[in-house]
């Protein structure tokens, strides 16, 4: 603080107190600065000598000084506006049990960021699964790489429910009907985006791995029927029909090759196909669950994963 010298006769000619003012940072705001005075009594300097009037003085005597809000000072440092806007900037107002409500919100365990954290996520799988089937079908690769194809939407389902593997199905479909049109949309939903979700939610549920190889499967094989329907629908030719002809005809060829010359019937060529169709899917179905297994315990999954007891020692 500066030292004061002032004559002794204008101290005693001074009627009001004298008033030192400075800035100071105040806690409730801390972005911008108030005023506030001292009042100095006369009594400090009216009986002491003009050399004794020096800091040490004034320093002693401001102990004892009593603080008053400056009003004119106030209105021209203060703006209510901009500091109510920094109050909920920083954390509200005190006793306002809103004020830091949008920031719990964003907290890493709120409802808003894992709401957030999901739609992000399921956007993902749902984009890399649809650019995948279309890049593969593209560069005529599907047959090496179909197995991946359900593989988002079982992530999806394990990590935030049946509900996320629909929305990442859905998701995908969509984007293979902007991309490809609606023949690649269905193919992809009836012959993976169906296995996926399913087998998503079968371990999601806890169950074991007869009771999904089996559901999976004829998930598999009706949506393998879905997809030769539509395509005898769009070639305008029944190829259901073709099918069970053509293994009429080999089964024929070869008991007639052996020496049978019984002709089976239709009925026993229907049971064939069917038979052969869910152990293709099957297979498949079973190839699956291994991959994705291993796969999702290398991602740190395998307590979320109801394994077999040799896949859990092989592993």
């Amino acid at each position: 603080m500066p030292f004061v010298f002032c004559s002794m006769s204008f101290l005693k000619l001074q009627s009001p107190p004298i008033h030192i003012f400075r800035k100071t940072n105040t806690h409730s705001r801390p972005l911008l600065f108030s005023s506030q005075s001292f009042s100095l009594p006369f009594s400090a300097f009216r009986d002491k000598p003009k050399s004794h009037i020096k800091h040490n003085a004034i320093s002693a005597t401001l102990f004892s000084f009593s603080l008053t809000p400056n009003s004119f000072c106030k209105r021209q440092f203060w703006n209510p506006r901009v500091s109510e806007s920094e109050d909920s900037v920083l954390g509200g107002h005190e006793g306002d049990p809103n004020g830091s409500k949008e920031f719990e919100d964003l907290a890493t365990d709120g409802p808003v960021y894992m709401n957030t954290l999901r739609l992000v996520e399921c956007s993902m799988f749902a984009a890399v699964a649809g650019l995948a089937y279309f890049l593969s079908n593209s560069l005529a690769i599907e047959n090496y790489v179909a197995c991946f194809f359900s593989l988002p939407i079982v992530i999806s389902s394990m990590r935030w429910g049946i509900a996320a593997g629909r929305k990442t199905m859905v998701a995908t479909s969509v984007l293979l009907l902007t991309l490809s049109g609606p023949v690649k949309a269905l193919t992809y939903l009836l012959m993976h985006g169906l296995v996926g979700l399913a087998m998503g939610s079968l371990w999601r549920l806890g169950v074991n791995w007869g009771l999904s190889i089996f559901f999976c499967t004829i998930v598999r094989a009706m949506g393998a029927i879905g997809y030769v329907l539509i395509s005898s629908f769009l070639i305008r030719e029944n190829i259901l029909a073709l099918i069970t002809i053509n293994i009429h005809a080999s089964l024929t060829y070869m008991l007639t090759a052996i020496g049978v010359n019984s002709i089976p019937s239709m009925d026993v060529i229907y049971a064939l196909f069917g038979t052969l169709l869910l152990l293709n899917c099957a297979f498949f179905v079973f190839l699956l669950h291994f991959l994705y297994a291993i796969f999702l315990s290398r991602l740190g999954m395998k307590t979320s994963l109801a394994l077999p007891k040799w896949l859990q020692k092989a592993i």
